[in-house]
């Protein structure tokens, strides 16, 4: 028999290698060194360390470690450049996006073995999946560039971008920060991971095929340390971080209160879930790639695999059969499909975490397939089932080739499996039933949702997660929207307080009359003493006592997120029906405002009823936004639409401005409302009367109980209460620069989405501002939900 027969008989692989020289020529024309990309010039290399091959644990090359200075030289370029580059015609820079895309692609064999060498991924990945889209974002975002001013007008870019990547897509990685920065006319400085920086040093040399302008683009390499020079430089406008939660968390903290805008994209432990009536052998062709794409080193890899307990035996019979052909080895070797792990120190991470589920309880499946001999970072795929939710391979993100399985009998059991995660990036569904994977999709916690399908990327299609995947989106419009902000943002100034006046009386009980005018909080739908039992005074601009509330503490805080959390049906609720209970709420509000008049006049000298009147009109247009702030249908090169449904956040904290005791709260709340989210409030310090007669309205005006809760007392303190609860899911904060910093790093602790004043003057009676997009954006967030069609 012939060796051809042999083959056909056996449907054996042989090896298909991919050869290397063309990248190892182009590393050796670099003396196998580099130095920095800064201002369209390569600095001479200084410090160095070696990036390896993981797949053989042979050093490729030496790679400069940043410092501060090399940092600071990048921001002062990229600073220097900002101003001719932001200038220029959005069909001007889409030109220069249009002219790397077509380098990328005339190169694209090149960036493929060169990731693949420095990665360890399988070529067949970096040659048919990465590069591709890297070349897709550049041109989609060429577009995007050219229709910048007409889709987002009065909005500007932030200015210098600091922009920081992981090792496990970099040059994908790269592209999706760098193309829509540019875009929107941001100048960058971009730092590589320590691992993998060798595609995103020869995307320098496309920069300069392209003749893109000094300074636009500056990629500065290094370590950890690095890194930081970039999230605590002060000339750096916005921040973009992908990369681990824990680390996610440090660069919230250190750029609390800066005033840079934060895009963070950040780990997963994403749910595959399979129902009994599924096509069995494709969802295991899905769980493949879900799983064992990139060797597990995926954020939104589908690493819990959920299967419903009637099809459990059958479906983990085929998956480990399907597991035995499963082929690792060379990466350049085309016929293999899971290669090397990036360093041993992720090998070693990896054997470690599965060591602990074993210990914990769960049973250890690996195929009987070989590893290639000679060492490198090579794992065989694992799949670990008998464990629980509360197991740590359950609940913590191993990054690697091992999957963890659990069943469940019901649809109402696979979503809290699911949603029973600190993570929220990314969720897999399969079944041949449409009205069941539509009406789960939506109940997911999750930034994205494949429907049958798994892995699915696009430039036109927002990435990213909730919880603590972290915020922001890239790809689409989200994601150039994370490019910009509104222009009048630039000119705010310093909010300036009216001194304080002292009670008339020393002790504020003597001027109390015979009728009690201590204002109760309102918890869960009713009427609540403080927890303290004290009471704070509020003063007229004279000083005279208009009467007293709760001085809330860290109990009242509880018992109102609770109650918020209790309430989070009211996302559920139909937005038209939303609507008409903000329209009552309006009305009635309406109706005393004479009252409401009065109330504002006592507490602050000023006549009332023209922010009464805007309190109404505000209700007004936010209840005319709640049936019509909704989402897009995108349409990615795939036979598959990407429908992206604009969902709540869930339970907000608001913290109200000291002016406007009225306005100040309903121009926050109401937005939030709106969008389906359950709100606790802490109304003016200074003058919170008139939001504890509001929930008089509220209890006439069909207002589910818990939706809105109102605790009064010391805003520093409670926002600090309510940054750190957990049970909040993004944090409003009006007031001065030192509590609003400290608002933002405590909310690092669950990854809050957070706004802040910083002590600047926002003036929330500005109709053209604030009764539209700018508070309905950040109230919301974006699920795509990707659905294929055809036979």
């Amino acid at each position: 028999m012939n060796k051809i027969a042999e083959i056909f008989t056996s449907l054996d692989y042989g090896p298909a290698p991919e050869s290397p020289d063309v990248a190892l020529a182009w590393l050796s024309a670099h003396d196998n060194t580099f130095g920095h990309f800064i201002n369209g010039a390569w600095t001479k290399p200084g410090k160095t360390f070696a990036t390896e091959n993981p797949a053989t644990n042979k050093p490729l090359a030496q790679i400069t470690d940043g410092t501060a200075a090399d940092v600071d030289a990048a921001v002062k370029a990229a600073r220097a450049a900002f101003p001719k580059w932001s200038a220029l015609s959005g069909y001007q820079r889409g030109k220069y996006l249009y002219a790397i895309a077509r380098l990328i692609q005339k190169h694209s064999r090149l960036f493929a073995v060169l990731e693949t060498m420095d990665n360890g991924k399988p070529i067949r990945e970096s040659r048919d999946v990465d590069i591709p889209l890297v070349a897709r974002h550049f041109y989609h975002h060429a577009g995007w560039a050219q229709h910048r001013e007409r889709e987002f007008p009065d909005h500007v870019p932030y200015g210098v971008c600091g922009q920081i990547i992981p090792w496990n897509f970099p040059l994908l990685m790269l592209a999706w920060k760098i193309a829509p920065a540019l875009a929107a006319g941001n100048t960058v400085v971009l730092k590589p991971a320590e691992f993998t920086s060798l595609t995103a040093l020869l995307f320098a040399e496309i920069c300069e095929k392209a003749k893109l302008p000094k300074g636009v683009v500056n990629i500065v390499t290094g370590e950890g340390d690095t890194g930081a020079a970039i999230t605590s430089h002060p000339d750096i406008d916005k921040i973009a971080f992908t990369g681990s939660t824990e680390v996610g968390k440090i660069i919230r903290k250190a750029t609390a209160g800066t005033g840079k805008g934060l895009s963070l994209e950040l780990g997963g432990k994403s749910p595959y879930i399979v129902f009994d009536d599924a096509d069995i052998d494709s969802a295991i062709e899905g769980l493949v790639d879900a799983i064992w794409f990139n060797q597990g080193q995926v954020c939104c890899a589908g690493s819990r695999l959920l299967v419903q307990e009637s099809i459990e035996t059958r479906f983990l019979e085929k998956l480990k059969k399907r597991m035995s052909t499963l082929r690792v080895g060379d990466p350049l070797d085309k016929a293999v499909d899971i290669g090397a792990l990036v360093a041993p120190v992720q090998v070693a991470r990896v054997t470690e975490l599965v060591k602990k589920g074993i210990a914990e309880g769960g049973q250890l499946y690996e195929p009987d397939i070989d590893l290639p001999p000679g060492g490198g970072c090579f794992l065989r795929p694992a799949l670990i089932t008998g464990v629980s939710p509360a197991n740590t391979v359950a609940s913590e993100e191993i990054f690697g080739p091992v999957l963890v399985e659990m069943s469940f009998r019901t649809p109402e059991e696979a979503v809290a499996l699911a949603n029973n995660t600190r993570y929220g990036l990314a969720a897999t569904i399969w079944t041949e039933n449409v009205n069941l994977a539509l009406d789960i999709a939506p109940k997911l916690k999750a930034g994205v949702v494949w429907i049958n399908s798994t892995n699915n990327f696009d430039a036109a299609v927002g990435f990213g997660g909730y919880k603590e995947s972290g915020f922001g989106r890239e790809g689409g419009r989200e994601g150039m929207a994370s490019y910009l902000k509104p222009a009048w943002e630039k000119e705010l100034k310093p909010f300036v307080a009216a001194a304080p006046k002292a009670a008339k009386s020393a002790n504020p009980l003597d001027d109390i009359g015979s009728i009690d005018q201590t204002a109760k909080m309102y918890i869960g739908g009713k009427q609540a003493r403080p927890d303290s039992g004290y009471s704070r005074p509020v003063l007229s601009p004279t000083g005279a006592l208009v009467g007293e509330v709760g001085d809330g503490n860290r109990k009242d805080i509880r018992n109102a997120v609770e109650a918020a959390r209790a309430a989070l049906g009211w996302s559920t609720t139909s937005a038209h029906n939303r609507a008409q209970i903000l329209y009552f709420l309006a009305e009635n509000l309406e109706y005393r405002a004479d009252e409401f008049a009065a109330r504002i006049k006592a507490q602050t000298g000023e006549d009332g009823a023209s922010e009464v009147a805007a309190s109404v009109e505000r209700l007004f247009a936010f209840a005319g936004w709640a049936d019509k702030y909704d989402g897009a249908v995108h349409n990615p090169p795939q036979r598959m639409v990407a429908t992206a449904m604009v969902e709540a956040l869930g339970t907000m904290a608001i913290l109200a401005p000291p002016s406007r005791p009225l306005l100040g709260s309903i121009a926050l709340v109401a937005p939030a409302l709106a969008m389906g989210n359950t709100v606790v409030l802490v109304p003016s310090e200074k003058s919170p009367l008139s939001m504890t007669d509001f929930y008089q309205v509220l209890e006439t005006s069909d207002v589910p109980s818990g939706v809105l809760n109102i605790v009064t007392g010391e805003s520093k303190v409670l926002a600090k209460t309510l940054a750190e609860h957990d049970g909040i899911d993004a944090i409003w904060f009006a007031g001065d620069a030192e509590t609003s910093k400290m608002v933002e790093a405590a909310s690092a602790g669950n990854v809050k989405q957070t706004w802040t004043s910083r002590g600047l003057y926002y003036d929330l009676s500005d109709k053209q501002k604030f009764e539209g997009d700018y508070f309905l954006r950040r109230a919301t967030q974006v699920k795509n939900v990707w659905i294929p069609y055809g036979a």
